[in-house]
């Protein structure tokens, strides 16, 4: 039954504003509503639900990724606009912060502004 249905992603923020800041003007997506529940983004035809809480705590893993065609064109641009990736000892990332997992993917770590972990993944 769900097989055929459209997907939605859910995170979290303390800040909307801020949070619409991050993902329309650093990300690139394009905002559809945005209201004292949840901001509303249109993620390449999926819709992204970032819900307004006063308080959580983020994950201490991936909440979200996207694949990406070049992984290392990808982390450029987004360093170029302000977006720091994370570094892990014993992973031996790259120096863009990119590790090459045993399936041959690779793969990048970022965080948003609530600290909610997000990644790119080159297969």
């Amino acid at each position: 039954m769900l097989d055929t249905a459209w997907p939605m992603s859910f995170l979290a923020t303390r800040d909307g504003t801020r949070a619409s800041r991050f993902y329309e003007e650093t990300l690139g997506f394009r905002v559809i509503s945005d209201d004292d529940f949840a901001l509303a983004l249109d993620a390449a035809g999926i819709m992204l639900r970032v819900q307004k809480v006063d308080a959580f705590t983020p994950h201490p893993f991936t909440a979200l990724g996207w694949q990406v065609p070049n992984i290392a064109a990808a982390v450029t641009a987004l360093v170029a606009k302000g977006v720091v990736f994370g570094r892990f000892s014993g992973l031996g990332q790259d120096e863009q912060g990119i590790w090459r997992s045993p399936s041959g993917a690779s793969v990048a770590w970022f965080k948003d502004p609530d600290g909610n972990t997000l990644s790119l993944t080159e297969l």
